[in-house]
Formats: structure tokens, sequence, C-alpha cells
């Protein structure tokens, strides 16, 4: 996308210039920055945290079991309901 996005810097247009450069410097800041940074520099010290969903969501989504290691069919397993 850095590529593409820089490509547009050959235009005459000085606006189509000027969103290319944009783009390009954005998604690069994006991928090295903060994808390879900050996320995992923030989701390190959350641990579990990271990754908690609100109990009431928790009860309206899904629970898909992708490995097929658990009982219900067709990878959908069945938890219990949540203690409240």
């Amino acid at each position: 996308m850095v590529s593409v996005f820089a490509a547009f810097v050959v235009s005459d247009n000085i606006v189509v210039k000027m969103l290319g450069l944009g783009l390009a410097v954005s998604v690069l800041v994006d991928a090295t920055v903060v994808r390879r940074l900050l996320v995992p520099a923030v989701m390190t010290p959350l641990g579990r945290h990271a990754w908690w969903t609100p109990r009431w969501l928790d009860r309206i989504l899904p629970h898909i079991d992708a490995e097929g290691a658990g009982e219900g069919e067709r990878g959908v397993t069945s938890r219990p309901a949540a203690k409240e």
C-alpha cells in the first residue's frame, strides 16, 4: 500500500501528490510504529486483561472452538451460564 500511495507522488496534480504522500507516510507509520511497537508494548503488561469482554457481550457472542476439541457440534461449544 505504501508503494501504491507513493506512486501518486509523480502525478502532475498537486492535490493527488499531497494525498499520495500523506497516505503513504500514514500507512508506513501505522505498520511500523503502531502495529510493531505500540500494540505489543501495551498488550504485554495487560496480559489477560487485553482480551477482556464484558459479561453481557460474552453471553450474546457465539463461542466457537476453532480447534474442534470442544463437546459441541460443528465446532461450537456450549459454556455454562456466567454467575451473577
